[in-house]
């Protein structure tokens, strides 16, 4: 069977991390995100004639109902309904892991999710996944309007930016893949200011890239960028934008009125491939991710991250690193990405184990409590909304929504 789509190797898993990601990985349709199911005929996988596998209900919605043919979401090859067929492997699979998987392979996240007071006292559930390779396509960058409440998603498309409605419905696009004015070559990441703008690293173009919320190119900054990266902005709208080549992180005031950048200016020099940057809309506090040279690099192994965290006025205020985080707890964390929640605690990406930490009052000392642990490939880009994580996961190109509720409801 082919290899799910965007599914990063795993190396010195548990025995349950590989039952975790051979049902994240394999058991799901990864289409709809349905387990795939014996007992309903809807649920059965499927083979399509190219190797991969949907479940029958997501063939018969991608299917013409004359032509009876669909083409492939993952390969884009044109498959006939007639030619498809049950997929015994899998099922076989599903069977033997629900008769053998022992008790202690619970879900990893709900234990010690008590800590985290910040966002919520119990587990985070999944509740809503949207988007699927062919509507996102090796997404990298995630933000959420506070206006609306719509969600933006930078990603390989021909059109770069896909706009969500918070329950998941697509919107619109913009963006077009291209050099020009208005076009995105590279995008990397995507942040919305207070008043709706979205704003956009692009790397292919060493350029940062501000529209308009329905997609009107406003203006295009390039002064002094040479790996623009990481991106969010603060509560006055300004632009914090991480430089990787450079080691930056600067900042860019804009009139979006006119469409003019008033001043471009780098706040702090000594950084070493400073990756995500997350602004606390309540502090004021800036958090900037980086990723450290490592001396002895070997397949497999794990990049060595620190998180520095400054306040308002760019004075270092705290920072850790993976490898202290590592030899201080019992568990391994691999710092990728990075958000504030709601109080001003730090959230953290492990992207690597596919879970997402709170780090807690970091002046009190971290106290790394796993947020969530289920579901997750690999995430790639956070937002905290109230008691809601809206997170992006590039593994299989969709967006997930966790809550401590059932059902998430409104996300602001």
């Amino acid at each position: 069977m082919a290899k799910s789509p965007g599914s990063p190797s795993r190396g010195n898993l548990s025995p349950e991390g590989i039952v975790r990601e051979i049902q994240i990985n394999l058991l799901e349709c990864k289409v709809c995100f349905e387990k795939f199911s014996t007992q309903q005929k809807e649920r059965k996988p499927q083979n399509l004639s190219c190797g991969h596998v949907l479940c029958l209900e997501c063939i018969r919605a991608l299917s013409h109902p004359l032509l009876r043919k669909l083409e492939c979401p993952f390969c884009r090859q044109l498959c006939s309904v007639d030619s498809t067929s049950h997929c015994q492997a899998l099922s076989d699979l599903q069977e033997l892991l629900l008769s053998q998987t022992p008790p202690s392979s619970t879900h990893r996240a709900s234990a010690g999710l008590g800590l985290a007071t910040s966002l919520t006292s119990t587990a985070l559930h999944l509740c809503t996944a949207f988007g699927g390779w062919g509507s996102l396509i090796n997404p990298t960058g995630i933000a959420v309007s506070g206006l609306s409440g719509t969600i933006v998603v930078v990603h390989d498309g021909e059109e770069r930016l896909a706009v969500f409605s918070p329950q998941g419905t697509k919107l619109h696009s913009f963006g077009r893949r291209g050099q020009g004015s208005g076009e995105i070559c590279f995008p990397v990441d995507v942040a919305v200011t207070p008043c709706g703008h979205v704003v956009v690293t692009d790397a292919g173009d060493k350029a940062v890239k501000v529209f308009s919320s329905m997609g009107n190119h406003v203006l295009t900054v390039k002064d002094s960028l040479q790996m623009p990266w990481g991106v969010d902005t603060n509560s006055l709208g300004h632009i914090l934008v991480s430089d990787i080549q450079v080691g930056t992180l600067s900042q860019v005031k804009v009139d979006y009125s006119h469409g003019l950048a008033l001043e471009n200016q780098t706040v702090i020099a000594d950084l070493q491939h400073p990756k995500a940057v997350a602004c606390c809309r309540v502090t004021g506090n800036t958090a900037v991710m980086e990723h450290l040279p490592d001396d002895t690099p070997s397949p497999g192994r794990n990049q060595h991250t620190r998180l520095r965290v400054f306040t308002e006025d760019f004075h270092l205020l705290y920072q850790t690193d993976s490898f202290s985080l590592t030899l201080q707890f019992t568990v391994r964390l691999n710092m990728s990405g990075v958000a504030f929640d709601r109080d001003g605690d730090v959230i953290v990406i492990d992207s690597i184990q596919g879970m997402i930490w709170s780090l807690g009052k970091l002046l009190k000392g971290p106290a790394p409590t796993p947020l969530v642990g289920d579901h997750l490939i690999n995430p790639v880009g956070l937002v905290s909304l109230n008691d809601t994580l809206v997170i992006l996961d590039s593994g299989d190109h969709a967006v997930k929504i966790y809550s401590a509720k059932s059902d998430a409801g409104p996300m602001i």
